[in-house]
C-alpha cells in the first residue's frame, strides 16, 4: 500500500510493504529462482491453513520429515482463497520449511487440456520438485469432464479446479488431448499423492469422470434417512451431522475398505489382502470412469465406491479417496462423536483398535517420502 507525504508542494509516496511482503520466505514466486539446496522439495496444492496444518501434525507425529524438506505451496492467481493469511500463519508460527508459488496465466474450461498460458510455471514445479500432492476440497465443476451439473454439487473454488486439472493433465497426460506429451513420459518416477479430491482431480485431468453424488446415483437414495439405515461402513461421511446440527458431530464417517491383491497397499505396503483398515471418509463424489492409464486398487468394503487408483505406466502415482492427513486423526486429546447417542472418543482410537489401520495411515507416509528420496537421488 502506499501512504502520501506533502513536501514541498508536492506529493511524494513511500512504499508500506506488510510483513508478509518484507519476508523472502513467503515471496509469491518460489520456483522462479528456487533454492540451491540438498533439501527434498515437496510441492502441494491449495496451501490454505488446513494442508499447512495437517503437514504440521503429520511432522510432529513422525509421518512426514521435520528435518531435510521443504513444502511449497503453489495456487493459482485467480483463485479466491485467502493465501495471504496463509502467508502471516507461516511467519507468526516460524514455519521456516515452508514456501509460497503463484501460478500465472488465463485458464479456461476450453484450454485446460492442452499447453496454454500456465504450463511454463507447472514445468518449473515438475522440474525442481521431488514430489506433489494434491489436497482435499469442494466439488469440481463436472462442465470439466462433458456433464452438466448435479442439483447436489457444490463449485465454491472453480480457478483451483482449473489450474490443478491443468496441472494433472500436464503431469499424466489424458484421453482429451492423446497427442500432449505428458511430464511424467520423461521422467516416470515422479511421485504424486492425491487425497479425495485429490485422487478425484488425477483421474478426471486424465479424462475419466465423477459420481457427483454417491448415494444418490450409487445407491439410489435420496434422503439422509434412508442413507442412515444402510450403516456406518456405506455412509462415506456422517449423514447425522447434517440431521442434527446442533450435536456437534463429526462430519466424517471411519469405516473399512478392501484392498486390491495387486495393489501398492499389498505389493510394496506389506498389508494383506484380508486387512480392511479404518479410513476418515468425507465425500459426497467419487470416481466413476477412470481416466487414462488409471486402475482401481482399493474399494469400500460393498465394491460400489473407489477408494483408491494408481496408474499403469507411472507407478509412483497414488490417489487415495481418504484422508490421512487430518491433525485431529493423530490428536488422543481430540474428542467427539459420530452419532449423536456416542461417548466422546478420539479418532486416533479408532484406528489404534483397529490394526493395522494405524499402520496403514503411517504406511502411506512412508512410502510417498521413500519415493520422494529415491526420485532425488536418482536424479541427482
Amino acid at each position: 500500500m502506499k501512504t502520501a507525504t506533502r513536501i514541498a508542494g508536492l506529493t511524494a509516496f513511500a512504499i508500506v510493504l506488510t510483513p508478509c511482503q518484507l519476508n523472502p520466505q513467503v515471496a509469491d514466486r518460489y520456483f522462479d529462482e528456487p533454492e540451491t539446496t540438498d533439501q527434498l522439495v515437496i510441492t502441494v496444492l491449495y496451501p490454505s491453513l488446513y494442508p499447512i496444518e495437517s503437514i504440521r501434525a503429520l511432522r510432529a507425529e513422525g509421518f512426514f520429515p521435520s528435518e531435510g524438506v521443504i513444502v511449497v505451496g503453489a495456487y493459482h492467481e485467480a483463485e479466491v482463497t485467502d493465501y495471504e493469511s496463509s502467508k502471516e500463519y507461516v511467519i507468526e508460527e516460524g514455519l521456516d520449511w515452508f514456501r509460497f508459488h503463484k501460478i500465472e496465466g488465463d485458464l479456461n474450461t476450453g484450454n485446460l487440456f492442452q499447453e496454454n498460458a500456465s504450463t511454463s510455471d507447472f514445468e518449473k514445479i515438475f522440474l525442481n520438485s521431488d514430489g506433489i500432492i494434491f489436497f482435499g476440497g469442494a466439488d469440481i465443476p463436472p462442465e470439466t469432464y462433458g456433464e452438466k451439473t448435479d442439483l447436489l454439487t457444490g463449485i465454491r473454488t472453480p480457478f483451483r479446479h482449473y489450474m490443478e486439472l491443468s496441472l494433472a493433465f500436464h503431469l499424466l497426460g489424458g484421453s482429451q488431448n492423446d497427442d500432449f506429451e505428458a511430464f511424467l513420459e520423461r521422467d516416470p518416477e515422479f511421485p504424486i499423492l492425491g487425497i479425495c479430491l485429490g485422487e478425484q482431480t488425477i483421474n478426471v485431468g486424465a479424462g475419466g469422470s465423477l459420481y457427483q453424488d454417491i448415494w444418490s446415483e450409487t445407491y439410489g437414495l435420496r434422503h439422509l434417512e434412508d442413507v442412515v439405515l444402510l450403516g456406518s461402513e456405506e455412509w462415506h461421511n456422517n449423514p447425522l451431522d447434517r440431521l442434527h446440527p446442533l450435536d456437534s458431530l463429526l462430519f466424517y464417517s471411519m469405516h473399512g475398505i478392501r484392498l486390491d491383491p495387486q495393489s501398492k497397499f499389498v505389493a510394496e505396503m506389506g498389508f494383506d489382502v484380508s486387512d480392511t483398515p479404518f479410513v476418515v471418509s468425507a465425500h459426497h463424489q467419487a470416481v466413476e470412469e477412470l481416466g487414462k492409464g488409471m486402475r482401481v486398487i482399493a474399494t469400500s468394503l460393498d465394491g460400489k465406491v473407489v477408494e483408491a487408483i494408481d496408474h499403469a505406466a507411472f507407478p509412483n502415482v497414488l490417489g487415495i479417496q481418504f484422508h490421512p492427513e487430518f491433525d485431529e486423526l493423530y490428536d488422543p486429546d481430540f474428542k467427539a462423536r459420530i452419532e449423536p447417542d456416542d461417548v466422546e472418543f478420539s479418532p486416533r482410537s479408532i484406528l489404534e483398535n483397529n490394526p493395522p489401520s494405524y499402520e496403514f495411515h503411517r504406511s502411506i507416509w512412508s512410502w510417498f517420502i521413500e519415493k520422494t528420496r529415491a526420485h532425488r537421488w536418482d536424479n541427482e
